[in-house]
């Protein structure tokens, strides 16, 4: 099985991925990890070196080698504009795709930002003083990828919920079963 989450930046995808992955025993990928494999770069010399369309057709390449691999796996999807090399993956028996949504204040309050070389920084007073434009930019891809994922049928609303509630309350939500040797369904 493989379980493939969407949703705008920072709502949480490779966090609660990840311990989603943990409860399951599954393989957890974040599909920006493997792209910086893949290509042998950074994600910063990525974004600014191929334009939007062949960067999702890298990454549309990328997501549907990884499902191919054996194995389950839990996924956390970079957001994608140009879905075609993927749509197909929505209706597969053995994908699970979730559009994982929350507001865009509780998006803002999560923000984090990386320099030209991936190494993750926070920088609340510069985030707060610009706090407008984040704040319309996140509504901004939250209309756009809403549009974009308006296929994917389940969509789970992390608002108000720890990583690990939401990794728990998906399991329980969309009757994923645990696979470590326990038949039953969490």
């Amino acid at each position: 099985m493989n379980i493939l989450l969407f949703g705008v930046s920072n709502v949480g995808k490779s966090v609660s991925g990840w311990l989603l992955a943990g409860l399951l025993g599954y393989s957890f990928y974040d599909l920006n990890d493997e792209v910086k494999k893949d290509q042998n770069t950074t994600l910063e010399e990525f974004v600014s070196t191929e334009n939007l369309m062949k960067r999702d057709a890298i990454r549309c390449r990328i997501l549907n080698h990884l499902i191919c691999k054996r194995g389950n796996k839990v996924i956390a999807v970079t957001p994608l504009s140009y879905i075609n090399g993927i749509r197909c993956l929505f209706s597969s028996p053995d994908v699970i795709s979730i559009v994982l949504t929350d507001s865009a204040e509780n998006i803002f309050d999560r923000l984090i930002f990386s320099d030209e070389n991936d190494v993750v920084y926070k920088d609340d007073d510069y985030k707060n003083r610009h706090r407008d434009h984040y704040l319309e930019e996140i509504r901004k891809d939250l209309n756009w990828y809403g549009a974009v994922y308006s296929d994917i049928k389940n969509i789970f609303d992390v608002s108000g919920m720890t990583p690990e509630e939401a990794a728990a309350e998906m399991m329980d939500q969309f009757h994923l079963c645990d696979d470590r040797g326990d038949d039953r369904c969490i």
